[in-house]
């Protein structure tokens, strides 16, 4: 006998999560499932996030959905990694590009090789190694060249920077065509069953009753189920991520239009800097155990590029994550299952991460504990692992120029991440563990940005001559720049296939 099937589905909140989770599972389950999303017009959207990361075009590409024609709804652009400016040091300058770092070699990955050239004092910044670091300097984009195997043209990695808000209602579309139904209001209250403590039903502001099997908390912060309802617990890691406040505010667009986003640290936090089409997305995080809010935004407002477009909003958040994700017949998505500062562009990767989870381990009307403690599971490591990439950019510094990076400096870390900066730090050795969202690359060159430069390297790179590394460095070096010379600009591929009309 087959188990009972569920059949209702209500997700309770909209903005990039809920419309996210609305078009994915109108994409996979068509028309067998019933799907009600509730949102508020005037419960507002977080929207601090403008970026993304490359797993984004994998989102839409399942949907099916044409990347030009999302750019330009979203009045979007590039984006081929993320420039860190004041880190290491006052000073100090380097991009997290996407995509390979050099070419991989027989014998042990490139970055040992210039690992050898390096402690010699024999070789580049690492940064000129990689199509995706090089190109943004100069403003330049275009998408890889499929017909260009072997070469950095072909091997070019990119995401997107966009207007959040335009997203969400570009995927309401999308979902909505495909039977989803919108419901406008708020939630006034939540109904369980009496034995199990399953959501059966939420009733809203005007009275109506909207009953479900599975329920999916987007509620943002507020958490209205898996937290306030089901009291899931919040682990906090404030202690290790500092910051706690956001201000964020739009400014004028200025030329060039680059293809990165860039993070520029300050005495108590950092300051994003994402350029749309239409204008550039600026915040100022910080902690407010070690700056005010005045100053913050003054901080914010002196270091614009252009002209602000709206007043400053502030934001309040608490690091970390749910306890549990999924608990009965819920379960979490978005900035309900935690939040993590948008340091290196994970809340949508989370969010998308999420939706696949959810449909891979998509319940019976029995909710299987098996499946949901395996769900938890691999989420709470998940986070975790991202956890430590942040992490990393505070703990790796040396900046003594404030008591905020004094504390980022010297405070404990969790044993996972110390035990990667150790490793790393004897002969520059970095492993993925269990698929973990961020690739040995990415660690490479935050970590050698931040000034972590190892005692040692493979022994294996020292088999070659020391002239013939330097020629394939060289190499390396070379093909590159001359690939980026014959890039358009970011602005010229934009104007040419995926203009929005701003009229």
């Amino acid at each position: 006998m087959s188990p009972q099937r569920i059949r209702n589905i209500v997700i309770v909140g909209g903005g990039t999560a809920g419309w996210m989770t609305a078009a994915a599972f109108s994409k996979a389950l068509g028309q067998a499932y019933s799907i009600r999303l509730i949102e508020s017009d005037e419960i507002g959207i977080i929207g601090v996030g403008e970026a993304s990361i490359p797993n984004l075009t994998e989102f839409n590409r399942a949907l099916g959905i044409d990347e030009d024609e999302f750019l330009r709804a979203t009045r979007g652009t590039f984006k081929m990694g993320i420039e860190f400016v004041n880190w290491g040091a006052l000073g100090d300058r380097y991009t997290h590009g996407f995509g390979k770092v050099g070419q991989m070699a027989d014998t042990v990955p490139f970055h040992h090789f210039w690992l050898r050239m390096a402690q010699a004092g024999k070789a580049g910044p690492l940064g000129d190694y990689s199509i995706n670091t090089v190109a943004p300097r100069q403003a330049r984009f275009m998408r890889a060249r499929a017909d260009m195997a072997g070469s950095p043209l072909g091997e070019i990695a990119h995401a997107y920077h966009f207007d959040a808000g335009l997203y969400a209602k570009f995927l309401r579309g999308y979902a909505e065509q495909r039977g989803v139904r919108r419901l406008e209001g708020k939630v006034q209250q939540v109904l369980q069953g009496a034995e199990d403590g399953f959501i059966k039903a939420v009733v809203m502001e005007g009275g109506e009753r909207v009953e479900g099997d599975f329920f999916i908390d987007c509620s943002g912060m507020r958490a209205l189920l898996i937290e306030q309802t089901l009291k899931a617990g919040y682990e906090d890691w404030t202690h290790w991520l500092p910051c706690d406040r956001a201000i964020a505010v739009p400014c004028e667009s200025v030329s060039p239009l680059l293809p990165l986003t860039r993070s520029t640290a300050h005495a108590a936090g950092w300051q994003w800097r994402i350029p749309l089409q239409h204008r550039i997305g600026n915040g100022h995080v910080y902690s407010s155990a070690f700056m005010d809010r005045d100053e913050a935004e003054s901080i914010l407002m002196n270091n614009l590029d252009g002209k602000a477009l709206a007043p400053p909003r502030h934001l309040s958040f608490r690091t970390g994550r749910a306890k549990t994700f999924w608990d009965r017949n819920c379960v979490a998505v978005g900035l309900s299952s935690g939040f993590l500062e948008p340091l290196e562009s994970t809340s949508i990767h989370l969010i998308h991460m999420a939706v696949a989870r959810i449909l891979s381990f998509f319940p019976h009307a029995g909710f299987d504990a098996a499946d949901i403690a395996e769900y938890n599971a691999l989420t709470r490591l998940e986070f975790e692992r991202v956890r430590d990439f942040l992490i990393l950019h505070y703990k790796l510094t040396t900046r003594d120029d404030s008591a905020f990076w004094n504390h980022c400096r010297t405070m404990e870390i969790p044993e996972s991440l110390q035990r990667k900066i150790d490793l790393f730090a004897s002969n520059g050795r970095i492993y993925r563990y269990d698929d973990e969202l961020f690739a040995e690359t990415s660690w490479l060159q935050v970590m050698i940005g931040q000034r972590l430069m190892p005692r040692g390297h493979h022994p294996f790179a020292d088999l070659l001559p020391e002239a013939e590394v330097q020629a394939y460095l060289h190499n390396v070096e070379q093909v590159i720049a001359k690939c980026v010379g014959v890039m358009p600009t970011h602005a010229e591929f934009i104007a040419k296939h995926c203009a929005a009309d701003l009229g």
